[in-house]
């Protein structure tokens, strides 16, 4: 287990050894003595929280209402800043499903979590009690993550899948950073814009639009906690200008650029999660795609410049993570 600290915020993070063999899944473990008010700042991946631990954690969802123990948030969770984290003794995985496996994993579609934050309870019954006596009792973080990877991999094979189509116009926007014409995306896979739209939307959770736009906004939070100027940051994510990626800014967190530049919420990433597009963040087992008929999440194109909805993955890289304590 790693050491974070920032700013008041100290925190124990751990990371897998290795890629989750599920394409579309990563996770980080958390132990936290005093979580102070952290702003939730929005993420495109739906966002499972197993809290195992004896201490008390508790989500500010805004307009008065609190969640607590195991959660579930839609992506893009937390837009508007509303949503603040708390507790004390804080043990918990967290897991970021991409949208396009979460329907699977969860047995519900993104859509019917609205963006909001839900009781994993609420979809799981009395499985999750079972989930946090087993986590609680395991004897280090690696196996936590493998009792974790063991679920997800279970309810993933059982779920059913999004269809390549609506996979494929994920991957495109991912790939290209939200920054695409979003109206061709029909055109590439060969569906009308109604049917892709309506499809993309019930399947995932989100309109094109607005997935392009959380995944670009994303992009340009990183950027600003990496310490890039705003100015820079807005000309290299396909904002208009400054002004536009502060509107962007101020709508999905409820603060300024400069603030966000700051927030602990996004500071810790580098430690815990593997960015998007390196090897860490991809399958470790290519193969699984092609015998399952899911579709591939790399964005290859075929020889005719159609989509490959079929499509092979690329072999991932091992994270050279040292080993965890427990």
């Amino acid at each position: 287990m790693r050491r974070f600290v920032h700013g008041v915020a100290e925190w124990g993070v751990a990371r897998p050894r290795r890629p989750s063999r599920t394409a579309g899944v990563t996770m980080a473990g958390f132990r936290v003595g005093d979580l102070h008010a952290l702003r939730m700042v929005p993420h495109p991946a739906v966002t499972l929280l197993l809290d195992f631990g004896a201490g008390t954690s508790v989500v500010d969802c805004g307009a008065g209402r609190r969640q607590r123990g195991c959660l579930v948030a839609g992506p893009g969770f937390g837009s508007g800043g509303t949503a603040r984290a708390r507790g004390e003794n804080v043990e918990c995985v967290q897991v970021r499903l991409s949208p396009v496996v979460a329907r699977a994993v969860l047995g519900v579609s993104p859509a019917e979590l609205d963006g909001d934050l839900v009781v994993l309870d609420d979809l799981w019954g009395r499985d999750v009690p079972r989930i946090r006596e087993r986590l609680s009792e395991a004897a280090s973080w690696p196996e936590r993550f493998a009792l974790t990877e063991a679920l997800l991999a279970r309810r993933r094979e059982c779920g059913p899948p999004v269809d390549p189509e609506v996979a494929w116009a994920w991957r495109r926007i991912v790939a290209g950073h939200g920054v695409l014409r979003i109206d061709g995306l029909a055109d590439e896979v060969g569906w009308s814009r109604k049917r892709l739209w309506s499809r993309f939307r019930s399947q995932l959770g989100l309109a094109p639009k607005r997935a392009a736009k959380l995944v670009r906004f994303d992009e340009a939070a990183h950027r600003l906690v990496a310490g890039e100027p705003a100015a820079a940051v807005a000309a290299g994510t396909g904002y208009a200008d400054q002004s536009h990626l502060h509107r962007d800014v101020m709508a999905f967190t409820g603060t300024t650029p400069a603030a966000v530049a700051g927030e602990t919420f996004l500071a810790v990433d580098d430690l815990a999660w593997a960015r998007p597009g390196t090897p860490a963040a991809t399958s470790a087992n290519p193969d699984q795609e092609r015998r399952s008929g899911r579709p591939n999440l790399t964005g290859n194109a075929g020889r005719d410049g159609r989509p490959d909805l079929a499509g092979n993955a690329g072999r991932a890289g091992w994270l050279g993570w040292p080993a965890e304590d427990h």
